[in-house]
């Protein structure tokens, strides 16, 4: 049994362990418990779910659900905005970017990968907005899906090209950046739902406190230098910087996500208690995590 395995069933039972823990509390101590709680419980169980499709299988499989559900993602993502008719060709067109996206990964076109989204399909969208529909609310229009795009799509899509980057390595590597991601996540919710007292951006994100970012911070480095030999075949100063800029862009991600649900969802309240459970919550420290993660590896490191 190798240590991807392994550490997939450790998991499974830490977050059955959690998971049966909350319920408890609620059960017992109906004050403890709250709805944020259980959304983002669900979302790293969706989270382990992504995670053994992309480490179990082979990287076809493992691109085709990443692009399932960085498709799902941008999705949700476009039922937020309050869109017109007209900006449906829009939405079709970004669509249809995901999977040419993926493309250049299976074929392992690097070059390509990197500037499809943020240089080609940047300049072609605004076309199809422009042609025959006039200037009104165009660049909200335009702007807000390059945005989403460059989220769902460009950020998740790295998730995938780790395995095909680096075959022998990728899925330790995808496994090792998803659950310093989901701890840095845990960790900083559950500090600052029962002992957080001073806000981070009490107008964004009322659940971040200066108290859970600390605790993720110093709980992430420091298992990320526990796990790094198992996963990684990379060096201790890996493991210790690795943990400081998986926390650090996990942290800026789920704010900026955040953010961006309270600017598209004011005065929306049924629709913003169904994201809560929805794949965005899922993947919103991902977003930023994948591209950085991806790239400091393959500055400092030749073997991708």
């Amino acid at each position: 049994m190798n240590s991807t395995i392994i550490t997939l069933i450790l998991i499974c039972l830490f977050l059955s362990m959690i998971h049966f823990t909350y319920r408890w509390m609620k059960r017992n101590r109906p004050d403890q418990g709250d709805g944020m709680t259980q959304a983002r419980i669900r979302a790293w169980w969706g989270m382990f779910f992504i995670v053994s499709m992309a480490t179990l299988f082979n990287k076809v499989v493992a691109l085709l659900s990443i692009m399932v559900l960085a498709f799902f993602a941008l999705k949700e993502y476009f039922s937020m905005i309050k869109s017109r008719k007209h900006d449906r060709r829009l939405y079709l067109w970004a669509y249809l970017s995901i999977p040419v996206q993926f493309y250049w990964i299976f074929i392992e076109w690097y070059g390509m990968f990197i500037v499809f989204i943020p240089v080609y399909v940047f300049l072609f969208l605004p076309l199809p907005r422009l042609i025959n529909k006039g200037t009104n609310g165009f660049l909200r229009s335009v702007s807000s899906t390059q945005w989403g795009l460059m989220l769902m799509v460009f950020g998740l899509s790295h998730l995938a090209f780790f395995q095909f980057a680096t075959p022998a390595y990728g899925a330790g590597i995808v496994l090792y950046l998803v659950i310093l991601t989901t701890l840095g996540d845990m960790i900083h919710h559950v500090t600052s739902r029962y002992f957080g007292k001073r806000k981070i951006v009490p107008t964004a994100n009322p659940y971040l406190t200066w108290e859970g970012f600390v605790c993720a911070f110093l709980m992430t480095t420091a298992v990320s230098y526990m796990i790094y030999p198992y996963l990684t075949p990379l060096d201790p100063a890996f493991g210790l910087y690795s943990g400081m800029l998986i926390s650090l862009s996990g942290f800026f991600g789920s704010l900026t996500i955040s953010v961006l649900k309270r600017d598209l969802l004011i005065g929306d309240g049924d629709k913003s208690r169904a994201m809560k459970k929805g794949y965005i919550s899922i993947v919103d420290s991902l977003t930023y995590t994948s591209p950085v993660f991806f790239h400091f590896i393959r500055y400092f490191y030749d073997f991708m």
